[in-house]
């Protein structure tokens, strides 16, 4: 009986001590139970907020239009109460609201000197100046882009203030001189106020000042040798740029100075250095949009003989394309600029024309060599103009 007793008691202790499976299971499973709640919980938190910050995005984005249509709407207020007010040339104007950023050029006639200024030739409607020392082809330089213009169609002015245009050379670069018009001014006030008068009329597309340096003010004149005068040159340029600076920006005329340079002077920590600058002081530099630097260097020869220059043009200034870009150009006594050579080099280079060993394939003519072939482009003009074209073509224009 004792023995019994004590099977019951102790199997009852084991029923109590251990965990039933039941049990178990049962809390497995609400564990279970209760991560997915917190899963989905966390979903749902995740979800809220992204939907929440799309929204606010949204929001943001209508405020933002919103604000753009009343700024552009405040603008177009503005520039018609200033158009009302002080009249239609002094009315602010936005680029993508009205007009063309591509400025109309005149060639400069070498296709180099085309490609360093960047945009193809020398701006309409800006102030250009060309300087270097003397017999480095400014003036030649100048006349062929008269050239270029009268091409074009356009009417030319030479204001001749050294007096010393030769007529037979321009005629031999290809000037029209019939309808170049030509004026020798007696003082700098009259060239200036000529200047500022064909400017406004808006019907010479160039008008050329060769040279600054030899702009002799009125009060210069009506002192006698050895007479007191004030030095006004400076002074006269920098009150004449204001004005014609004024009226070309209502006009299309291209204005190029032709100076020279001078030697100053200078004293640095006890040691004098002499440096290069050009006539007519500050105003000139300033009001330019392009400035172009002639360096003579070197002479071209034929066998033993001098048959031109070579020069290199550095553009010093430019404020419609990156500057201080440099083009070497040669210049032949009495004809100019050697358009023939420097084209045959770029067609060449970028298989306008075809060249197989010394030979040159130029349409259907095979020429063979390159003083032929130079020969042959100077000879037909028409053929030289087509390439010309197809060269600014493929430089310029599409890479502008």
């Amino acid at each position: 009986m004792v023995s019994l007793r004590f099977l019951v008691q102790s199997s009852r202790l084991n029923a109590l001590g251990r965990p039933r499976l039941s049990c178990l299971l049962c809390s497995s499973q609400y564990q279970d139970v209760r991560k997915d709640a917190i899963r989905s919980i966390g979903t749902q938190r995740r979800s809220f907020s992204s939907a929440a910050e799309a929204s606010e995005f949204e929001c943001h984005e209508l405020d933002n239009d919103a604000r753009a249509m009343k700024k552009d709407n405040a603008l177009r207020l503005a520039l018609s109460r200033l158009a009302g007010d002080f009249g239609r040339e002094s009315m602010l104007s936005l680029q993508r609201f009205f007009g063309s950023r591509c400025l109309p050029v005149v060639p400069t006639g070498s296709l180099k000197l085309d490609l360093a200024l960047g945009i193809g030739g020398l701006p309409k409607g800006r102030i250009v100046e060309i300087y270097g020392q003397e017999a480095s082809g400014k003036t030649t330089l100048a006349l062929h882009v008269i050239k270029e213009a009268q091409k074009l169609g356009g009417y030319c002015t030479y204001l001749d203030v050294e007096n010393a245009l030769d007529l037979t050379l321009a005629e031999s670069m290809g000037v029209n001189t019939e309808n170049l018009l030509i004026s020798q001014p007696d003082s700098a006030e009259n060239l200036l106020c000529m200047v500022d008068t064909l400017t406004k009329s808006g019907s010479v597309d160039v008008i050329v000042v060769d040279s600054v340096a030899a702009l002799v003010p009125q009060c210069e004149l009506d002192v006698p040798l050895g007479g007191t005068y004030k030095n006004m040159q400076s002074q006269i340029m920098t009150q004449a740029l204001r004005k014609i600076h004024y009226s070309l920006c209502h006009s299309q005329t291209l204005i190029i100075f032709v100076n020279q340079v001078r030697s100053s002077l200078k004293s640095e920590k006890g040691f004098l250095h002499a440096d290069e600058v050009t006539c007519g002081g500050n105003a000139l530099p300033f009001y330019a949009a392009i400035r172009m630097k002639l360096l003579r260097t070197g002479l071209l020869r034929t066998e033993d003989k001098v048959t031109g220059l070579g020069i290199c043009v550095q553009v010093v200034k430019n404020k419609l394309a990156p500057p201080m870009k440099k083009a070497e150009v040669g210049i032949k006594f009495g004809k100019g600029i050697c358009s023939e050579s420097e084209v045959l080099d770029l067609a060449c280079k970028h298989g306008v024309i075809v060249k197989e060993g010394s030979n040159f394939f130029i349409g259907r003519e095979i020429l063979k060599n390159e003083e032929e072939a130079e020969r042959y482009l100077a000879q037909n003009n028409q053929v030289l103009d087509e390439i010309v074209s197809s060269l600014r073509t493929l430089l310029i224009e599409r890479g502008a």
